[in-house]
């Protein structure tokens, strides 16, 4: 790692709580697997989490960065009402906020929001009633009758 990256986490890990830093880890961990897996779709899908607190914020990816390259320092925070919280050299893309911080104002249990765009997930959407799935057969088994 390079002086100016080294320098960069240590300047956020230390402005933030220890609390925020673990949510920064495993929302930069998510980010890593979703791409891993392929659910990533470049900049055009998003995973959101909410900051420990009663400040409303969340932590959301850096427009323009793919998902194989973010980490817990590159993360952006942002309130609800679109403002990024502190300093970050990183910009957010107005389309993942508009849609993530709706979810977390209308539902402050929700820790953590993804949007994706699975293939798995178009099929569903793709069905004449999405909100029944697909149709499949009953299973049937033991305990599942």
């Amino acid at each position: 790692m390079s002086a100016s990256k080294e320098s960069m986490v240590d300047d956020v890990r230390t402005s933030v709580s220890g609390a925020e830093w673990q949510v920064r880890v495993d929302l930069a961990a998510a980010y890593r697997l979703v791409a891993l897996y392929g659910w990533d779709d470049l900049i055009f899908t998003h995973i959101s989490a909410r900051v420990p607190g009663a400040d409303h914020h969340f932590l959301i990816n850096p427009y323009g960065m793919l998902f194989d390259e973010i980490s817990a320092s590159s993360l952006v925070k942002v309130g609800l009402d679109g403002a990024k919280v502190g300093s970050s050299p990183n910009p957010v893309n107005p389309a993942g906020f508009v849609i993530h911080s709706a979810v977390h104002e209308a539902r402050e249990n929700a820790q953590c929001v993804m949007h994706l765009h699975t293939n798995e997930g178009i099929a569903v959407s793709a069905q004449r009633d999405p909100a029944r799935g697909p149709r499949l057969p009953r299973l049937r088994g033991r305990g599942a009758e």
